[in-house]
């Protein structure tokens, strides 16, 4: 229904750059932790460590300058906007989804720990995929099991395959019937 509401350049122009830029934010983030793979296979540095005696605006964060810090931003902004609708959109969490003017307060405490611990996640969450070093005012390098190759080695490709497969598959599905129902073959 609200697709057909939907004025002519939000469904001709406005939903296509959304998902092409959802496509790309995706597959710059799948990119970003393939290089970290890499990085993590060749040198030791690149394990998820604090960051000693670098204070912030002497030290780049990121191997493009400005732009590249740019891209790290508007990368972990994405990822917490995807964790929170990949978390909403878990059969195990989709009662907890508040309504408007009908939520209960268990409900709505629900949600606020939901997110808390989601945004505190966030920062570990970006620093083991490498898609920053910035320690975001705590140091999170310190926990010992960012020291463990095997565990960040696992969970970067864990999400670099997760993610590949669900692009594939969602992108595959739906040009597969977007082609059943251009030649017919869906009556």
């Amino acid at each position: 229904e609200l697709r057909h509401r939907a004025s002519p350049w939000q469904r001709n122009l406005g939903y296509p750059l959304a998902m092409l830029s959802l496509l790309a934010l995706t597959g710059i983030s799948v990119l970003i932790v393939c290089f970290h793979v890499l990085e993590l296979l060749l040198d030791d540095a690149a394990m998820p460590r604090g960051i000693q005696d670098a204070s912030l605006g002497q030290v780049s964060f990121s191997v493009f300058g400005s732009f590249g810090a740019a891209l790290q931003v508007v990368l972990i902004f994405y990822l917490m906007v995807s964790s929170v609708v990949g978390f909403y959109s878990s059969p195990l969490f989709t009662r907890l989804l508040p309504e408007r003017q009908d939520t209960p307060l268990t409900k709505i405490i629900g949600n606020c720990v939901s997110l808390l611990v989601l945004s505190s996640a966030l920062p570990v969450f970006s620093r083991t995929l490498g898609i920053t070093r910035f320690d975001l005012l705590g140091d999170f390098g310190r926990f010992n099991w960012l020291g463990n190759f095997y565990i960040v080695f696992l969970y970067n490709m864990g999400f670099a395959g997760l993610t590949t497969l669900c692009l594939v598959k969602r992108v595959s599905w739906a040009v597969q019937a977007e082609l059943i129902r251009a030649f017919g073959e869906d009556k």
